[in-house]
């Protein structure tokens, strides 16, 4: 059974969307403040996080940073009030994989779930060999490790996705509607706004110019190309 942990210190938002996972089929586990959701996360198996950002202890951003920092890929989903894109994007530049801005529905919540769930679980059944070299990267796309020279590059699990995909499809032109369906999924209400925001990371990360890119190209009007 699919194991989600909800770290979260409202109680009846906490209650709520327990219910409605558990009726969704999955095990759920709680946490109500940053420091005992990152103790739970560390130490235990999950399947997915679902993580408020205003968090007494250690805040929602805070918890993720150090759980990407420790190594650890589970799948992380931000819940926030804040709607600025300020936010949003720090958060997927802390290594979350989504947000869903409060407040939202549960139509909405449940198909972001099963999109990152969908991604995080499909295996390499590409052609792909093991170790690419992608700009300055080494990507091991089994492992979902990124090495520039000897040191490790933190990439969260949808840029790894976002990437193989255009690797996949190299020296075509991939739009960024194809982008939103592959990787994201019909049924999840994101916008291509937030494909030119990954393509931006990971141009900082294998570009020697992410000003001027050479690997991934932007084809104007319509999405991106990868190089190779």
């Amino acid at each position: 059974m699919t194991k989600i942990l909800i770290v979260e210190d409202e109680p009846t938002m906490r209650m709520g969307l327990a219910d409605n996972l558990e009726f969704e089929g999955y095990e759920i586990d709680f946490a109500d403040n940053g420091e005992s959701g990152l103790k739970k996360i560390l130490e235990s198996n999950f399947d997915l996080v679902l993580l408020d950002v205003m968090l007494p202890k250690l805040s929602g951003f805070d918890v993720c940073k150090n759980v990407r920092k420790n190594g650890n890929k589970t799948p992380i989903i931000l819940l926030t009030a804040k709607g600025e894109e300020i936010d949003k994007v720090l958060g997927l530049e802390l290594g979350a994989d989504d947000y869903v801005t409060k407040p939202f529905s549960l139509r909405e919540l449940i198909a972001r779930i099963k999109a990152v769930l969908r991604r995080s679980e499909i295996s390499d059944q590409s052609n792909v060999k093991d170790i690419v070299q992608i700009g300055k990267l080494k990507i091991n796309f089994t492992t979902y490790n990124a090495f520039d020279g000897d040191n490790s590059v933190q990439m969260t699990l949808k840029e790894f996705d976002v990437l193989k995909y255009l690797f996949l499809m190299k020296n075509k032109t991939v739009s960024r509607d194809d982008l939103l369906k592959e990787i994201w999924g019909q049924d999840v209400f994101t916008t291509t706004r937030t494909i030119d925001n990954f393509i931006l990371k990971l141009r900082q990360k294998i570009e020697d110019d992410q000003n001027h890119p050479k690997i991934i190209l932007t084809v104007h009007g319509i999405g991106y190309k990868l190089i190779g």
